[in-house]
């Protein structure tokens, strides 16, 4: 963004700048010679959940923002729980694998394989379209996702501290345009 420039246009060209450092708590983060984040900076918020103690057979996940999620290479228009916790494990995977100590010890495949058996008790899920200017590519952008609410029922437990933290990390596609919030009620 430094290299290409940044805020409006000033005689056809943006300003453009370098980041020297980053310093957070009192100690420096990031510094351009290094080009490198140093050391696990995740947020005190950013930390799983305890698994609730009594059994959680029925869970509602409202989206509170538009949600893209591909699966099979396409925007998903319906929602498969199995579907949701692969995005919720990609996005909690690489977030600590690249602000924390690594990815998670969780039990992917496991996770996903009984995601499957989760079914949806009912949905009022619609697709919302938003769009958005990129000065960037200097046109239009296509931001749409599902919004709305959807009960899911089956043995959920073990995937509720995982979606709790999807709250704070948001899901899918474009969350750092605030896209992918949810709310979970179980």
């Amino acid at each position: 963004m430094g290299q290409m420039g940044a805020g409006q246009r000033i005689n056809g060209h943006r300003p453009r700048f370098v980041l020297e450092k980053v310093t957070a708590n009192g100690g420096e983060i990031y510094t351009g010679a290094a080009r490198k984040i140093q050391g696990n900076y995740l947020p005190e918020n950013m930390v799983f959940p305890a698994t609730p103690s009594s059994p959680v057979h029925r869970m509602e996940i409202i989206l509170l923002t538009p949600l893209r999620l591909k699966y099979l290479n396409e925007l998903e228009s319906a929602l498969p729980f199995h579907v949701l916790i692969r995005a919720a494990l990609r996005r909690v995977s690489s977030l600590f694998a690249a602000y924390g100590d690594g990815e998670p010890a969780l039990d992917y495949r496991g996770l996903v394989r009984r995601a499957q058996e989760i079914t949806i008790e009912e949905s009022h899920l619609h697709w919302f379209d938003w769009r958005r200017w990129s000065n960037r590519q200097d046109q239009e952008m296509l931001m749409g996702g599902l919004i709305g609410k959807i009960a899911y029922c089956g043995d959920l437990t073990e995937f509720i501290p995982l979606l709790l933290l999807c709250e704070t990390l948001h899901l899918g596609k474009q969350t750092a345009f605030g896209l992918g919030k949810i709310k979970i009620s179980t």
